[in-house]
């Protein structure tokens, strides 16, 4: 018996991969194709690779999970290519492997907690993800996750730091904390912040944690706390922005405003003067002017972001945004064009000013690494994954940095 599996999307589709391969024994020779369903093109993606896979392996099964199949299972049943479709829940659940009905796909709405699953490695990843949190309890207009993924619930913390004590042990040097909407964490009360604080006591061999996308808004008193005065927490932030103009962000059904966002990155490189920002923003979101689009490109520099990346918007069934009118695709493609290009001059300077610095940088597979700043470099000379190096920054390639 040997299962496959196919990722896409996010980190936390990583960690719930390793789970399927390990919960899986009971199934016959397949491949799971664990999908995303973030954008139309993600979903498109997936239904392509499913085509390909049983042009070049006829003779096996495929099994499909993951947001894409928990939110449309009818679609991708109607595949001939597909023998069996799992939600989300049914996918880390042994029993559902074990044989069934061809589509299994509970109520993910109906889920309140989180099991815990050991993660003893993750196939092809230096650093580690643990997931602290699942689903969200928002919905914004332009967003069917949470019809992949339920409301949102949270891991108690000592089964985290369990888990991260067990990954360090072996051997991994950086671990991140992943989940949906991971600063609506809320074990019993406690908030994201706290639970950085214990990891980082209890756990003190723990050379790097890192925080996967985060909504700003929801940050605690606890977790600044924790930027300001926890070396170990990395000074990157990948912040959920999505527009820069107060109408639209409105219109999306987010919780902050433009000037929320600024103020929050202010405050944060008050604290933590080499903290950089990573960024989501959507282009051409339905009734999007030019001014309102300037917006958005404005934001890039008031906040400081080095790392944008960029949607075009695509209008997903069922959300209210699809129901909006609609913005031209030319127009689309150009704002997302032109915010792609912005977000290649802010990381140009951010290359620039780490020129000649000393980094400590996490090796990587094929001869990269990354920087505290998550910043991506280029080594001089392939080297085993997963040490911590102190290198100096001899230059950049306009993508990545080049260290000696």
């Amino acid at each position: 018996m040997s299962i496959d599996v196919v990722t896409f999307g996010c980190r936390l589709n990583i960690v719930e991969s390793e789970v399927i391969r390990r919960v899986a024994t009971d199934c016959d020779d397949a491949v799971v194709v664990n999908t995303c369903a973030v954008t139309a093109e993600a979903a498109r993606q997936a239904r392509q690779a499913i085509r390909r896979i049983k042009r070049e392996q006829p003779a096996r099964r495929i099994v499909v999970t993951g947001c894409a199949a928990q939110s449309a299972p009818d679609a991708f049943a109607a595949m001939p290519e597909v023998d069996r479709v799992l939600g989300n829940e049914e996918k880390l659940d042994a029993r559902a492997w074990a044989g069934g009905a061809r589509v299994a796909v509970g109520d993910i709405m109906g889920v309140h907690t989180m099991t815990p699953h050991r993660i003893d490695a993750l196939v092809g990843h230096t650093r580690a993800f643990v997931q602290v949190q699942n689903g969200c309890d928002h919905r914004c207009t332009f967003c069917i996750i949470p019809f992949g993924r339920g409301n949102s619930r949270s891991l108690p913390m000592d089964d985290v730091v369990t888990q991260v004590r067990g990954l360090v042990a072996r051997g991994y040097r950086e671990v991140v904390l992943t989940g949906v909407d991971i600063t609506s964490y809320d074990a019993g009360g406690t908030r994201l912040g706290a639970l950085v604080r214990r990891i980082l006591r209890q756990v003190p061999e723990i050379a790097r944690l890192r925080l996967s996308s985060i909504d700003s808004v929801e940050a605690d008193d606890d977790l600044f706390d924790a930027l300001a005065n926890e070396p170990r927490l990395m000074p990157h932030l990948h912040l959920s922005l999505q527009a820069g103009d107060d109408l639209i962000l409105k219109r999306m059904k987010r919780r902050h405003s433009r000037a929320d966002a600024i103020a929050f990155c202010r405050r944060v490189r008050a604290l933590r003067p080499d903290v950089v920002f990573g960024a989501d923003i959507i282009a051409g979101f339905p009734t999007e002017t030019k001014e309102m689009f300037a917006r958005s490109l404005d934001l890039v520099d008031e906040c400081g972001i080095t790392q944008l990346h960029v949607f075009p918007f695509s209008p997903r069934p069922g959300t209210p945004a699809a129901r909006m009118p609609q913005l031209d695709r030319t127009v689309i493609k150009e704002r997302a064009q032109r915010l792609r290009q912005k977000g290649e001059a802010a990381l140009a300077r951010h290359l620039d000013s780490q020129v000649g610095c000393e980094r400590r940088v996490l090796t990587e597979r094929g001869g990269s690494g990354r920087t505290e700043q998550f910043t991506p470099v280029r080594l001089a000379a392939p080297l085993a994954p997963g040490m911590i190096l102190d290198l100096t920054v001899t230059g950049h390639d306009g993508r990545q940095l080049l260290a000696a």
